[in-house]
């Protein structure tokens, strides 16, 4: 017989500046770092995906979320990981967008204070929004983004604007 699981009940939101909900449970984006990106995106569209390209960014609408392929290398500079190769970094980062710049930097003083590191404090964008990024314990990249240009339904849900 397998394993018995037992339900997460132990989570409780950490209030930082009156910031009390926690983070949603929900992934907006996962972003693929790829060496080569328009390889990347040819293998996507040969599965079917329907892919949109944007300034060397390659993005697919999945559902409520996005799959982005992004050059392996500039994921990880974005990210403020030193070595794209190094042990530990595994070319892929969770992303969740949020409704606003205040958000970005309120869930992320939240996770500092629950063990993660922040490899990449919230500054500017090159596209116009606001993001930083965290490390969970493990060290699994994490960016909290505001991104003006992407539509978040009521329901957290992210549409891409093309």
């Amino acid at each position: 017989m397998g394993r018995k699981l037992k339900p997460c009940l132990s989570f409780r939101p950490i209030n930082i500046g009156g910031y009390d909900r926690g983070m949603d449970q929900r992934v907006s984006l996962i972003t693929l770092g790829v060496e080569d990106v328009g390889a990347a995106r040819r293998f996507y569209e040969a599965l079917g995906w329907e892919c949109k390209e944007v300034e060397e960014t390659v993005f697919v609408q999945a559902g409520g979320s996005a799959v982005v392929l992004w050059g392996r290398e500039k994921l990880a500079d974005d990210a403020g990981v030193e070595d794209a190769r190094a042990d530990g970094f595994g070319g892929v980062a969770l992303a969740q967008n949020v409704r606003s710049r205040a958000e970005v930097d309120e869930i992320v003083a939240a996770a500092a204070v629950a063990g993660a590191t922040v490899t990449k404090p919230a500054a500017e964008t090159f596209y116009g929004g606001y993001a930083a990024y965290f490390a969970d314990l493990d060290g699994h990249l994490w960016e909290i983004a505001h991104n003006p240009g992407f539509t978040l339904k009521d329901d957290g849900s992210l549409v891409l604007p093309f």
